[in-house]
C-alpha cells in the first residue's frame, strides 16, 4: 500500500512541471492571470468598504464642502503659523465648546512665523 501512494506521489510530481509548461490561456502568461485574479479577489473584498465609503461622501459631502469655504482661509493661516503638528497634544474641548491645542511638553520653544501679507509679492520678486 506505502508503495502505491509513494508511487501515485512521484506521478503527480513529475507531472506538475509539465502541466505549468502548458502555453497559457488566451495568450496570457501565468504570472499574468495569476495577477488578474488577485485584483479581482481585491476588488470583490474592496468593494463593499469602497460603496460605505461613497455613501459616507454623499452623506457628509456637502457638510465638509461648506466647512472649508467657511474655515478655509483660517485653517490655512493656523497650518502655517502651527508648522510641526507632531509637537502638540490632541486638542481638548472645555464644557463651553471652547477647544485647546496645547504644545507638548518636550517640544523645542515656539518661534513664531512672521506674517505673510498675500497682497504684497515677497522682497526681492518681480511682479509680472
Amino acid at each position: 500500500m506505502k508503495q502505491l501512494v509513494a508511487l501515485a506521489l512521484s506521478i503527480a510530481m513529475l507531472a506538475a512541471p509539465l502541466r505549468a509548461e502548458e502555453p497559457p490561456a488566451e495568450g496570457r502568461s501565468l504570472m499574468e492571470q495569476g495577477m488578474e485574479l488577485f485584483f479581482e479577489g481585491l476588488r470583490d473584498e474592496m468593494s463593499p468598504a469602497l460603496r460605505d465609503l461613497r455613501d459616507l461622501a454623499g452623506e457628509y459631502g456637502p457638510q465638509m464642502r461648506s466647512f472649508f469655504q467657511q474655515m478655509g482661509p483660517a485653517l490655512g493661516d493656523l497650518m502655517s503659523k502651527v508648522g510641526d503638528w507632531s509637537r502638540y497634544e490632541l486638542p481638548d474641548v472645555l464644557p463651553n465648546g471652547d477647544v485647546i491645542i496645547r504644545r507638548k511638553a518636550d517640544a523645542p520653544p515656539y518661534e513664531p512665523q512672521p506674517d505673510v501679507d498675500d497682497d504684497e509679492p515677497p522682497a526681492g520678486a518681480t511682479d509680472i
